[in-house]
């Protein structure tokens, strides 16, 4: 049997209240066997760390920043890299050519490529056989830099959509070229990234879900139907909860009992609850702020509808976890949304933007509980089938181990776990 290699997870904030899919994905793989090492650029604020999975993951983490601002560890690490002349030159070269146009763009490559030196000697003191990131943004760009400067293969999970905003800033193009795979999301992320990359890499693009243990999620075992709506996410504008509201308040005119709960917080929440005030909503909605990943599961077990008016999304998780909970959801019509919500079968899919669609389609489900359990046990069925944390993290493996078949997007059924 061939040895699992041991790996690293590099991603910009770790662990984060919107990122507990890296967290779950980390401890899948863990549970498999993997050795996994995780790094983040930057450490995140104790309020992400609401649970004891999110403790135990900011104790144990390597943080890139932190230990780059010591002069000496920075001084350390550039010799290390100047041990092998020709890495150091390539890479400061790598850094160079794909610098975006400008000063303070420059600033920040050097920023990267300082970063990864650090990184690079942190990865081969932890003897790291390969190493993967999580979006494409900056973090990929110092897995890139310290692939270059360190040989140690990378690879990274593309989400989307705010990459696809300035593809040509962050170099999708050279990061798909230079990993040895790249997970995609979605068939919808998979095909952005065929847009700016070259064909002859096309075949490294492989599809690997995000996903969620089903068997976490349930309604709660005492609970009667009723009419309650519940929105997670941050509470910024690309969330579109000022829509939300809206409907809500189309809603409530002939449904007066209905209730909705939004968990999250954000820059907009000031903006948010002046609104609910100045339509006259805010007696019928809670702020529930941030929660741990078992907080959320409790208010999924005891909601009736998941609401998501989003304006951008990859393949939300949150949506997986409220279809995992049996509820059937309204979401947006955008990105990858429709390759995890059918459309009529485990809820409605609208227009982004258009408050009275989403109200048109929060009354269809309001008035008829019947129709909401058969939205909920279809959506469960398709969390169990296609996106389910063990199936995954046992594809992710295949992909790290290099055993993928060539050109297989997705493991074929057969090869579930």
């Amino acid at each position: 049997m061939t040895a699992r290699p041991r790996l690293a997870y590099l991603t910009g904030e770790y662990p984060a209240i919107s990122h507990t899919f890296i967290l779950r994905e980390i401890e899948g793989l863990r549970a498999r066997g993997c050795a996994v090492e995780t790094c983040s650029i930057r450490r995140t604020d104790p309020s992400h760390h609401r649970g004891p999975a999110e403790q135990a993951a900011a104790a144990s983490t390597f943080y890139v920043l932190a230990a780059a601002k010591n002069p000496m560890r920075l001084l350390a690490a550039q010799l290390s890299a100047l041990k092998t002349p020709g890495r150091y030159l390539d890479a400061i070269r790598l850094a160079w050519r794909t610098r975006p146009p400008g000063l303070r763009n420059l600033a920040y490559q050097l920023f990267y490529f300082l970063e990864a030196s650090v990184l690079a000697q942190h990865l081969r003191a932890q003897k790291i056989d390969h190493l993967h990131n999580h979006f494409g943004n900056s973090s990929c760009s110092v897995a890139m830099l310290t692939s270059a400067l360190s040989g140690i293969p990378f690879s990274y999970t593309m989400h989307g959509p705010a990459i696809f905003f300035e593809p040509r800033h962050w170099r999708i193009d050279e990061k798909i070229a230079r990993a040895a795979f790249v997970a995609c999301i979605s068939h919808f992320c998979r095909s952005q990234g065929m847009i700016f990359a070259d064909p002859a890499h096309w075949h490294k693009l492989r599809i690997v879900h995000c996903a969620v243990h089903p068997e976490n999620y349930a309604p709660a075992p005492d609970k009667t139907p009723g009419k309650r709506l519940l929105f997670v996410g941050r509470l910024a504008a690309v969330k579109g909860v000022l829509v939300l509201l809206e409907a809500f308040a189309q809603v409530l005119k002939t449904h007066p009992d209905a209730h909705l709960t939004l968990v999250g917080d954000g820059a907009e929440r000031a903006r948010i609850e002046a609104e609910a005030a100045r339509l006259g909503v805010a007696g019928q909605i809670r702020f529930a702020g941030y929660l741990s990943q078992d907080e959320v599961a409790r208010e999924l077990a005891q909601a009736d509808v998941f609401v998501l008016p989003s304006f951008a999304e990859g393949v939300p998780v949150v949506l997986m976890e409220a279809m995992a909970s049996q509820l059937p959801v309204i979401a947006t019509r955008i990105a990858g949304i429709s390759e995890l919500v059918e459309e009529g079968m485990s809820g409605h899919m609208v227009p982004p933007g258009d408050a009275q669609a989403f109200a048109g389609a929060l009354e269809a489900v309001l008035g008829d509980a019947e129709t909401r359990a058969q939205m909920g046990r279809a959506g469960r069925k398709t969390i169990e089938a296609e996106f389910n944390l063990a199936h995954e993290t046992a594809w992710l493996e295949t992909l790290f181990a290099g055993n993928a078949p060539a050109g297989a997007l997705r493991p074929a059924a057969q090869d579930a776990p």
